[in-house]
């Protein structure tokens, strides 16, 4: 099932890449990213990985804001990545690597935040990805999950997956969710609507 979810994800992301940044979610996103700078802390000199990364445009905003930044994209298309890497101002301070968010190609304690917006809803072992998110975090470092949230109260592995293939978590979903991976949340904030940003940090 794991082989066919991903290569449907990936044909989703790849057929959509073209167009992805002049239709809606260009403009929700931007509204989203504003949003989650606000609450963004980082150090002059760090370090970050964007799961899921897309197209580039929340690295390219981080770097813009944090002139010292230097960041990697992860994205399972090759076609977003190839607009990602097409649109990339930042060389070579940004890199785009293609990669699996449940198997990420780094070493342990490499980055000092990760970010992931709208991407968690699609992962079919979100306990595993989380997981990763924890090895490769140097300890302190932050995770930045910006995604839907829901009401549910069920056992995060009892979240059914939507017809769409997607899957949406409470905060004390993500809570659990995360502390079963040595992540501690620190804040809840609502960015837009239903979508909440949970902010994790790793223990030292």
């Amino acid at each position: 099932m794991t082989d066919n979810f991903l290569a449907n994800k990936k044909s989703l992301f790849n057929n959509w890449a073209s167009s992805y940044d002049w239709i809606f979610p260009s403009v929700f996103y931007r509204a989203i990213h504003q949003r989650l700078l606000e609450y963004v802390d980082l150090s002059d000199q760090v370090n970050v990985l964007d799961l899921g990364c897309g197209t580039g445009r929340l690295l390219a905003r981080l770097a813009t804001k944090f002139p010292h930044l230097r960041g990697t994209g992860l994205d399972l298309s090759p076609n977003m990545l190839r607009i990602a890497r097409l649109s990339n101002h930042h060389q070579p301070r940004l890199i785009y690597v293609e990669g699996n968010a449940e198997s990420l190609p780094f070493g342990e304690a490499q980055f000092d935040a990760v970010f992931n917006s709208i991407s968690f809803l699609h992962y079919l072992e979100p306990q595993q990805v989380l997981s990763e998110v924890a090895r490769v975090l140097t300890p302190g470092g932050r995770f930045y999950l910006v995604d839907f949230t829901s009401k549910q109260e069920t056992e995060p592995k009892k979240t059914p997956i939507s017809p769409l293939g997607v899957r949406f978590y409470s905060p004390k979903q993500r809570e659990i969710l995360g502390s079963a991976s040595g992540l501690m949340c620190v804040s809840h904030h609502y960015l837009l609507g239903p979508v909440l940003l949970t902010i994790f940090a790793k223990g030292h």
